[in-house]
Order: C-alpha cells, then structure tokens, then sequence
C-alpha cells in the first residue's frame, strides 16, 4: 500500500518523540512491504516564529494532501507567560482541527498490566480498565463566538454553541464504536445548567431510540469526572463535548500512571490527524527523556484508523508490551533505578518489529 503522511512535530518534545514513532512506522512499512512517503511541516510556536502564524497555509496544504498527519505537540512558556500575546501556539491546533473538519477525538484508555502500579488509583480499581473517550472537537466554548473583553477590559466573556448537527454526528459515532466494543454508551453533559447541554441530550435520546441493542445512560459531567476515579471499569465509550471532553479525557490518562502512554486519533471531514495527549513539556525538551510510547501507540492507531491495517498497529502494540516487560522504558514509568532514554526506547520497540 502507498501511504503519504504529513509530519507535525510542533514544539518543545515534539521533534523527540514523533522522531521515534516514525522510526517505528518505517519499520512497520518496511516489514509488510508498504511504499511511505512523508514530509515534514511547522505548527505551534516555532510556526510563529518562522512565519508568523501557527498554523501556516504550507501546513494546511500538506495536511489536505496527505493520507495522515503524525503530529507532535504544541506549546512554549514564552507565550503560556504573556496574556497579551495575540498570536498563540495553540490556535495552531484549533486552526488544524477547524480547516481539516476534525470533528471526533478518539481517546482509547487502557491498562498494562506491568504498569499498574504506577496509577496513583488501587490496583483492584484499575485492573482491566478498557474505555474509549470520544470528544466533540470543532465546537463549543473554545470556538463560540462571540468572545471578548468588555471595552473598560474589566469582563471577559465565551460563548457555549452547539448545533444539532455538530451532535447528531458525534453521538452517532459514540454508538457506531460501542458496537463494536461492549455496547454501551456514557452521554456526558450538564443539562441541568446549560442549555447547550439539553440540546445535547435532546438529541442523543433520539438517536437512543434508532439503536435499542446498545445501553445508554446520561451521566452530568461532575458526576462522570467522580465515576472515572472511583469506577473505571463501569465505562465502555463516553461521548462529550469539547470542553467537558478535554478534561475527563486527562483524568482518565492518570489510570494508566503516565500521561506518556496514552495515544489519539482526531477524526473528521478531511485528512485524520494521530498525537499523543499530552503536551510539549517544554522542561524536557532536547533532554532525550519524554515518554515516545503515547507517540508511537499513535501511529498504531494510523494504521489502523487511516489505513485499515489492523495487523500493522496490532505488530506495534506487541512491541510496545514486549519493550515494557523488558523494562526498556523512561524514567516516568521505570522501576527502580534503570531507565531509558527516548531514543533508545523507540529504537528496541523499532527492531523488535523488525527481528520478530
């Protein structure tokens, strides 16, 4: 198969650590006999720096081409500190998601079995944790308009929109996965305070109704986000909006004891995009010592999401338990003393693909 991806790294352990995933992609493509083609492209900070805007047309063109984006993580403190700041890394990433249609995130959340001791939760509450998050990501507070400040710049102002539509499809993708899972379904909302919320569940009852082999429940977010810790294993596919989704998605990345391990993919009208849920942490940058693993689960979910190839992600997450058994990891989730630089783990996950 010909595959033709774009590659963001973006800021701070960005370049690291999607240098890593693409070393294991190419192994993967050498392996299973599959043409790749890629090419690289800014977004973030060092997009601003170079061209003034985050989110560049040559990036947009190449995404547009492209049958996948691999993307990094943006993000700088030179900005995080300056309030006044009006251009800002992470309209990067809004931009990316709004122009490519990216509708979905995906957020699968799953256990290691070596590894659960590193969850800051009981091991009788973890054990066998096997969710999947999927957050609205083009609407809601973080693109309602209007938004301001007040002209004495004493009020600040966002606004909450939703369309019928804009739910429609990502209620109805909640349920298309849950079939294919445990057939079950968490609408997440706060549809005792929000109007936007009641639109919500006024829409996912219909749908409710069009699939009456699937179970469904409705749960307020500050219901859910206490559920999560106390009840993980009670989740099958939770479905939010963007707002609400952003958070519970980062309280459920602790479960796994690593926000290093957990993979996404965004989905939508155009060109996918694959990243790991984390950020740029800017205090590791250039150090060799961020986590690849969350990278390189992402690009198991590319081929599997943009390519249909289910044993070539399949190949990638063996390499990832084997280099976790093995203790080939970094020092967020080594035990005892010995760890791994980034560049070493994502170099024993590359040729154990290749020698096995």
């Amino acid at each position: 198969m010909k595959m033709n991806i774009a590659i963001l790294p973006g800021d701070g352990i960005g370049p690291e650590i999607v240098s890593q995933a693409l070393q294991v992609t190419e192994a993967v493509c050498k392996k299973f006999g599959h043409d790749l083609t890629y090419k690289h492209a800014l977004v973030g900070a060092c997009a601003i720096e170079q061209t003034g805007n985050p989110y560049p047309d040559e990036t947009h063109e190449l995404c547009m081409q492209s049958d996948a984006v691999l993307f990094g993580a943006i993000g700088d403190p030179k900005y995080d500190n300056n309030p006044s700041a009006k251009v800002r890394p992470e309209q990067g990433l809004l931009g990316m998601r709004k122009k490519l249609g990216l509708y979905a995130n995906i957020r699968p959340v799953t256990t290691f079995e070596t590894l659960i001791h590193k969850s800051p939760l009981r091991t009788d509450i973890v054990t066998g944790t096997d969710l999947m998050c999927i957050r609205e990501l083009t609407g809601g507070i973080y693109f309602g308009r209007p938004q301001g400040r007040s002209e004495d710049n004493n009020v600040a102002f966002d606004s909450c929109v939703y369309s019928r539509e804009e739910i429609k499809r990502i209620v109805e993708l909640a349920y298309k996965y849950a079939r294919q899972r445990k057939k079950k379904v968490t609408i997440v909302d706060k549809a005792n305070v929000l109007c936007t919320s009641r639109l919500w569940r006024e829409v996912a009852q219909e749908i409710e109704k069009q699939n009456p082999d699937i179970t469904t429940e409705y749960m307020f977010v500050d219901n859910a986000a206490m559920q999560l810790i106390q009840w993980p294993n009670r989740f099958d596919v939770i479905v939010t909006e963007n707002m609400f989704g952003d958070i519970l998605t980062d309280e459920a990345s602790v479960i796994t004891g690593s926000l290093g391990m957990l993979p996404s993919a965004s989905i939508g009208l155009h060109t996918s995009v694959f990243e790991p849920i984390h950020g740029s942490y800017p205090q590791a940058a250039g150090k060799d010592i961020a986590n690849p693993i969350a990278t390189i689960l992402s690009a198991a979910l590319m081929f599997e999401y943009a390519f249909g190839l289910m044993d070539e992600g399949r190949v990638i997450r063996t390499a990832v338990d084997e280099s976790i058994k093995a203790g080939v990891v970094t020092e967020d989730i080594a035990s005892g003393d010995k760890s791994y630089k980034t560049s070493e783990v994502g170099k024993w996950i590359k040729e154990y693909i290749l020698n096995k």
